[in-house]
């Protein structure tokens, strides 16, 4: 029993991890293709906002070779010195991801700044420029789409994460966009405050992605709802008469749980054991639970004096 049901948490999360490697090839492809053209036609062009948003593309990209790493060491198998799996590569692939987010996003607002300080150095923006930052931002706006549509229907938050990230460049080719719209009509420094504030988004996320990260790493238990529902799956097993001390942790995706249960007293040392198996099925038919440690005490009733 227990071996089957091994193995079909080995396929789920075999078909997880092929589902996150197919969507982030996908966004390797294009974000290669939109960094190349945003950076070159940005040059060419004059415009400080559309090299921004190329850079931010091409920060898509390391992200994308962050997020296909930690897939391939989180699939990697429990072993002596990693007893729990190594599901927390992805959330330390979030961390990076969030500090190369605000990294780039502090650079990006930097160089802006220094050109509105002289703005005899702002060039004049040509109109293909403009053209250039409306097919990058459709095209992100659509990669946006598919790779949240695969993050959600296989639960990944460092997939989440990275589709976040598309959407962050789709946001930002808005701005390049009003920026270069506001160069051609005759104000040049809005090329650069569309930079800055491009950054100032990136440097946002970054750090909302960072700091969630951390707290992850840091034991970071799961939401209120979820403990609640947690604890309904154990007391609807048989034979339980009440649970406390439930504490629960992340790792990757996953969810460790330990709890307490409470047994009546004069049950066998056997029977308690079966119990405590009944609520550790229960409890793994979560699919986001990995582990269940359970510790079985007695039953004190607190209310009455005879139960």
């Amino acid at each position: 029993m227990e071996l089957n049901e091994n193995k079909c948490n080995d396929n789920e999360y075999h078909n997880r991890s092929l589902a996150a490697q197919k969507s982030t090839m996908i966004s390797v492809a294009v974000n290669i293709l939109l960094s190349c053209v945003q950076i070159l036609l940005g040059i060419f062009s004059g415009s400080q906002g559309l090299i921004a948003d190329g850079i931010h593309s091409f920060s898509d990209l390391v992200s994308d070779f962050v997020v296909l790493i930690a897939n391939k060491k989180s699939r990697k198998p429990s072993d002596e010195d990693h007893h729990y799996g190594h599901g927390r590569y992805e959330n330390g692939a979030s961390l990076i991801i969030g500090a190369i987010l605000f990294l780039v996003g502090s650079i990006m607002i930097w160089s802006a700044s220094g050109k509105l300080w002289h703005p005899e150095a702002i060039s004049e923006v040509h109109i293909v420029a403009l053209w250039v930052a409306l097919f990058a931002l459709v095209t992100k706006e659509l990669l946006f789409r598919y790779m949240l549509a695969v993050a959600t229907r296989i639960q990944s938050s460092l997939l989440i994460a990275n589709a976040w990230h598309a959407r962050s460049d789709a946001a930002s080719s808005v701005v390049v966009s009003v920026g270069i719209v506001g160069n051609l009509l005759g104000f040049p420094w809005l090329d650069p405050v569309a930079a800055i504030v491009v950054g100032v988004l990136i440097a946002r996320m970054g750090y909302t992605f960072a700091a969630n990260a951390l707290h992850d790493l840091m034991d970071r238990s799961v939401s209120t709802e979820m403990e609640t529902a947690i604890k309904a799956i154990i007391l609807a097993v048989p034979d339980v008469l009440g649970v406390h001390d439930l504490k629960t942790r992340k790792t990757g995706d996953l969810i460790l749980v330990d709890v307490h249960i409470e047994v009546d007293g004069e049950l066998s040392v056997s029977e308690g054991h079966d119990i405590a198996r009944a609520v550790r099925q229960a409890v793994l038919e979560n699919k986001n639970v990995l582990d269940v440690m359970i510790h079985t005490d007695p039953y004190q009733c607190e209310e009455l004096p005879v139960c």
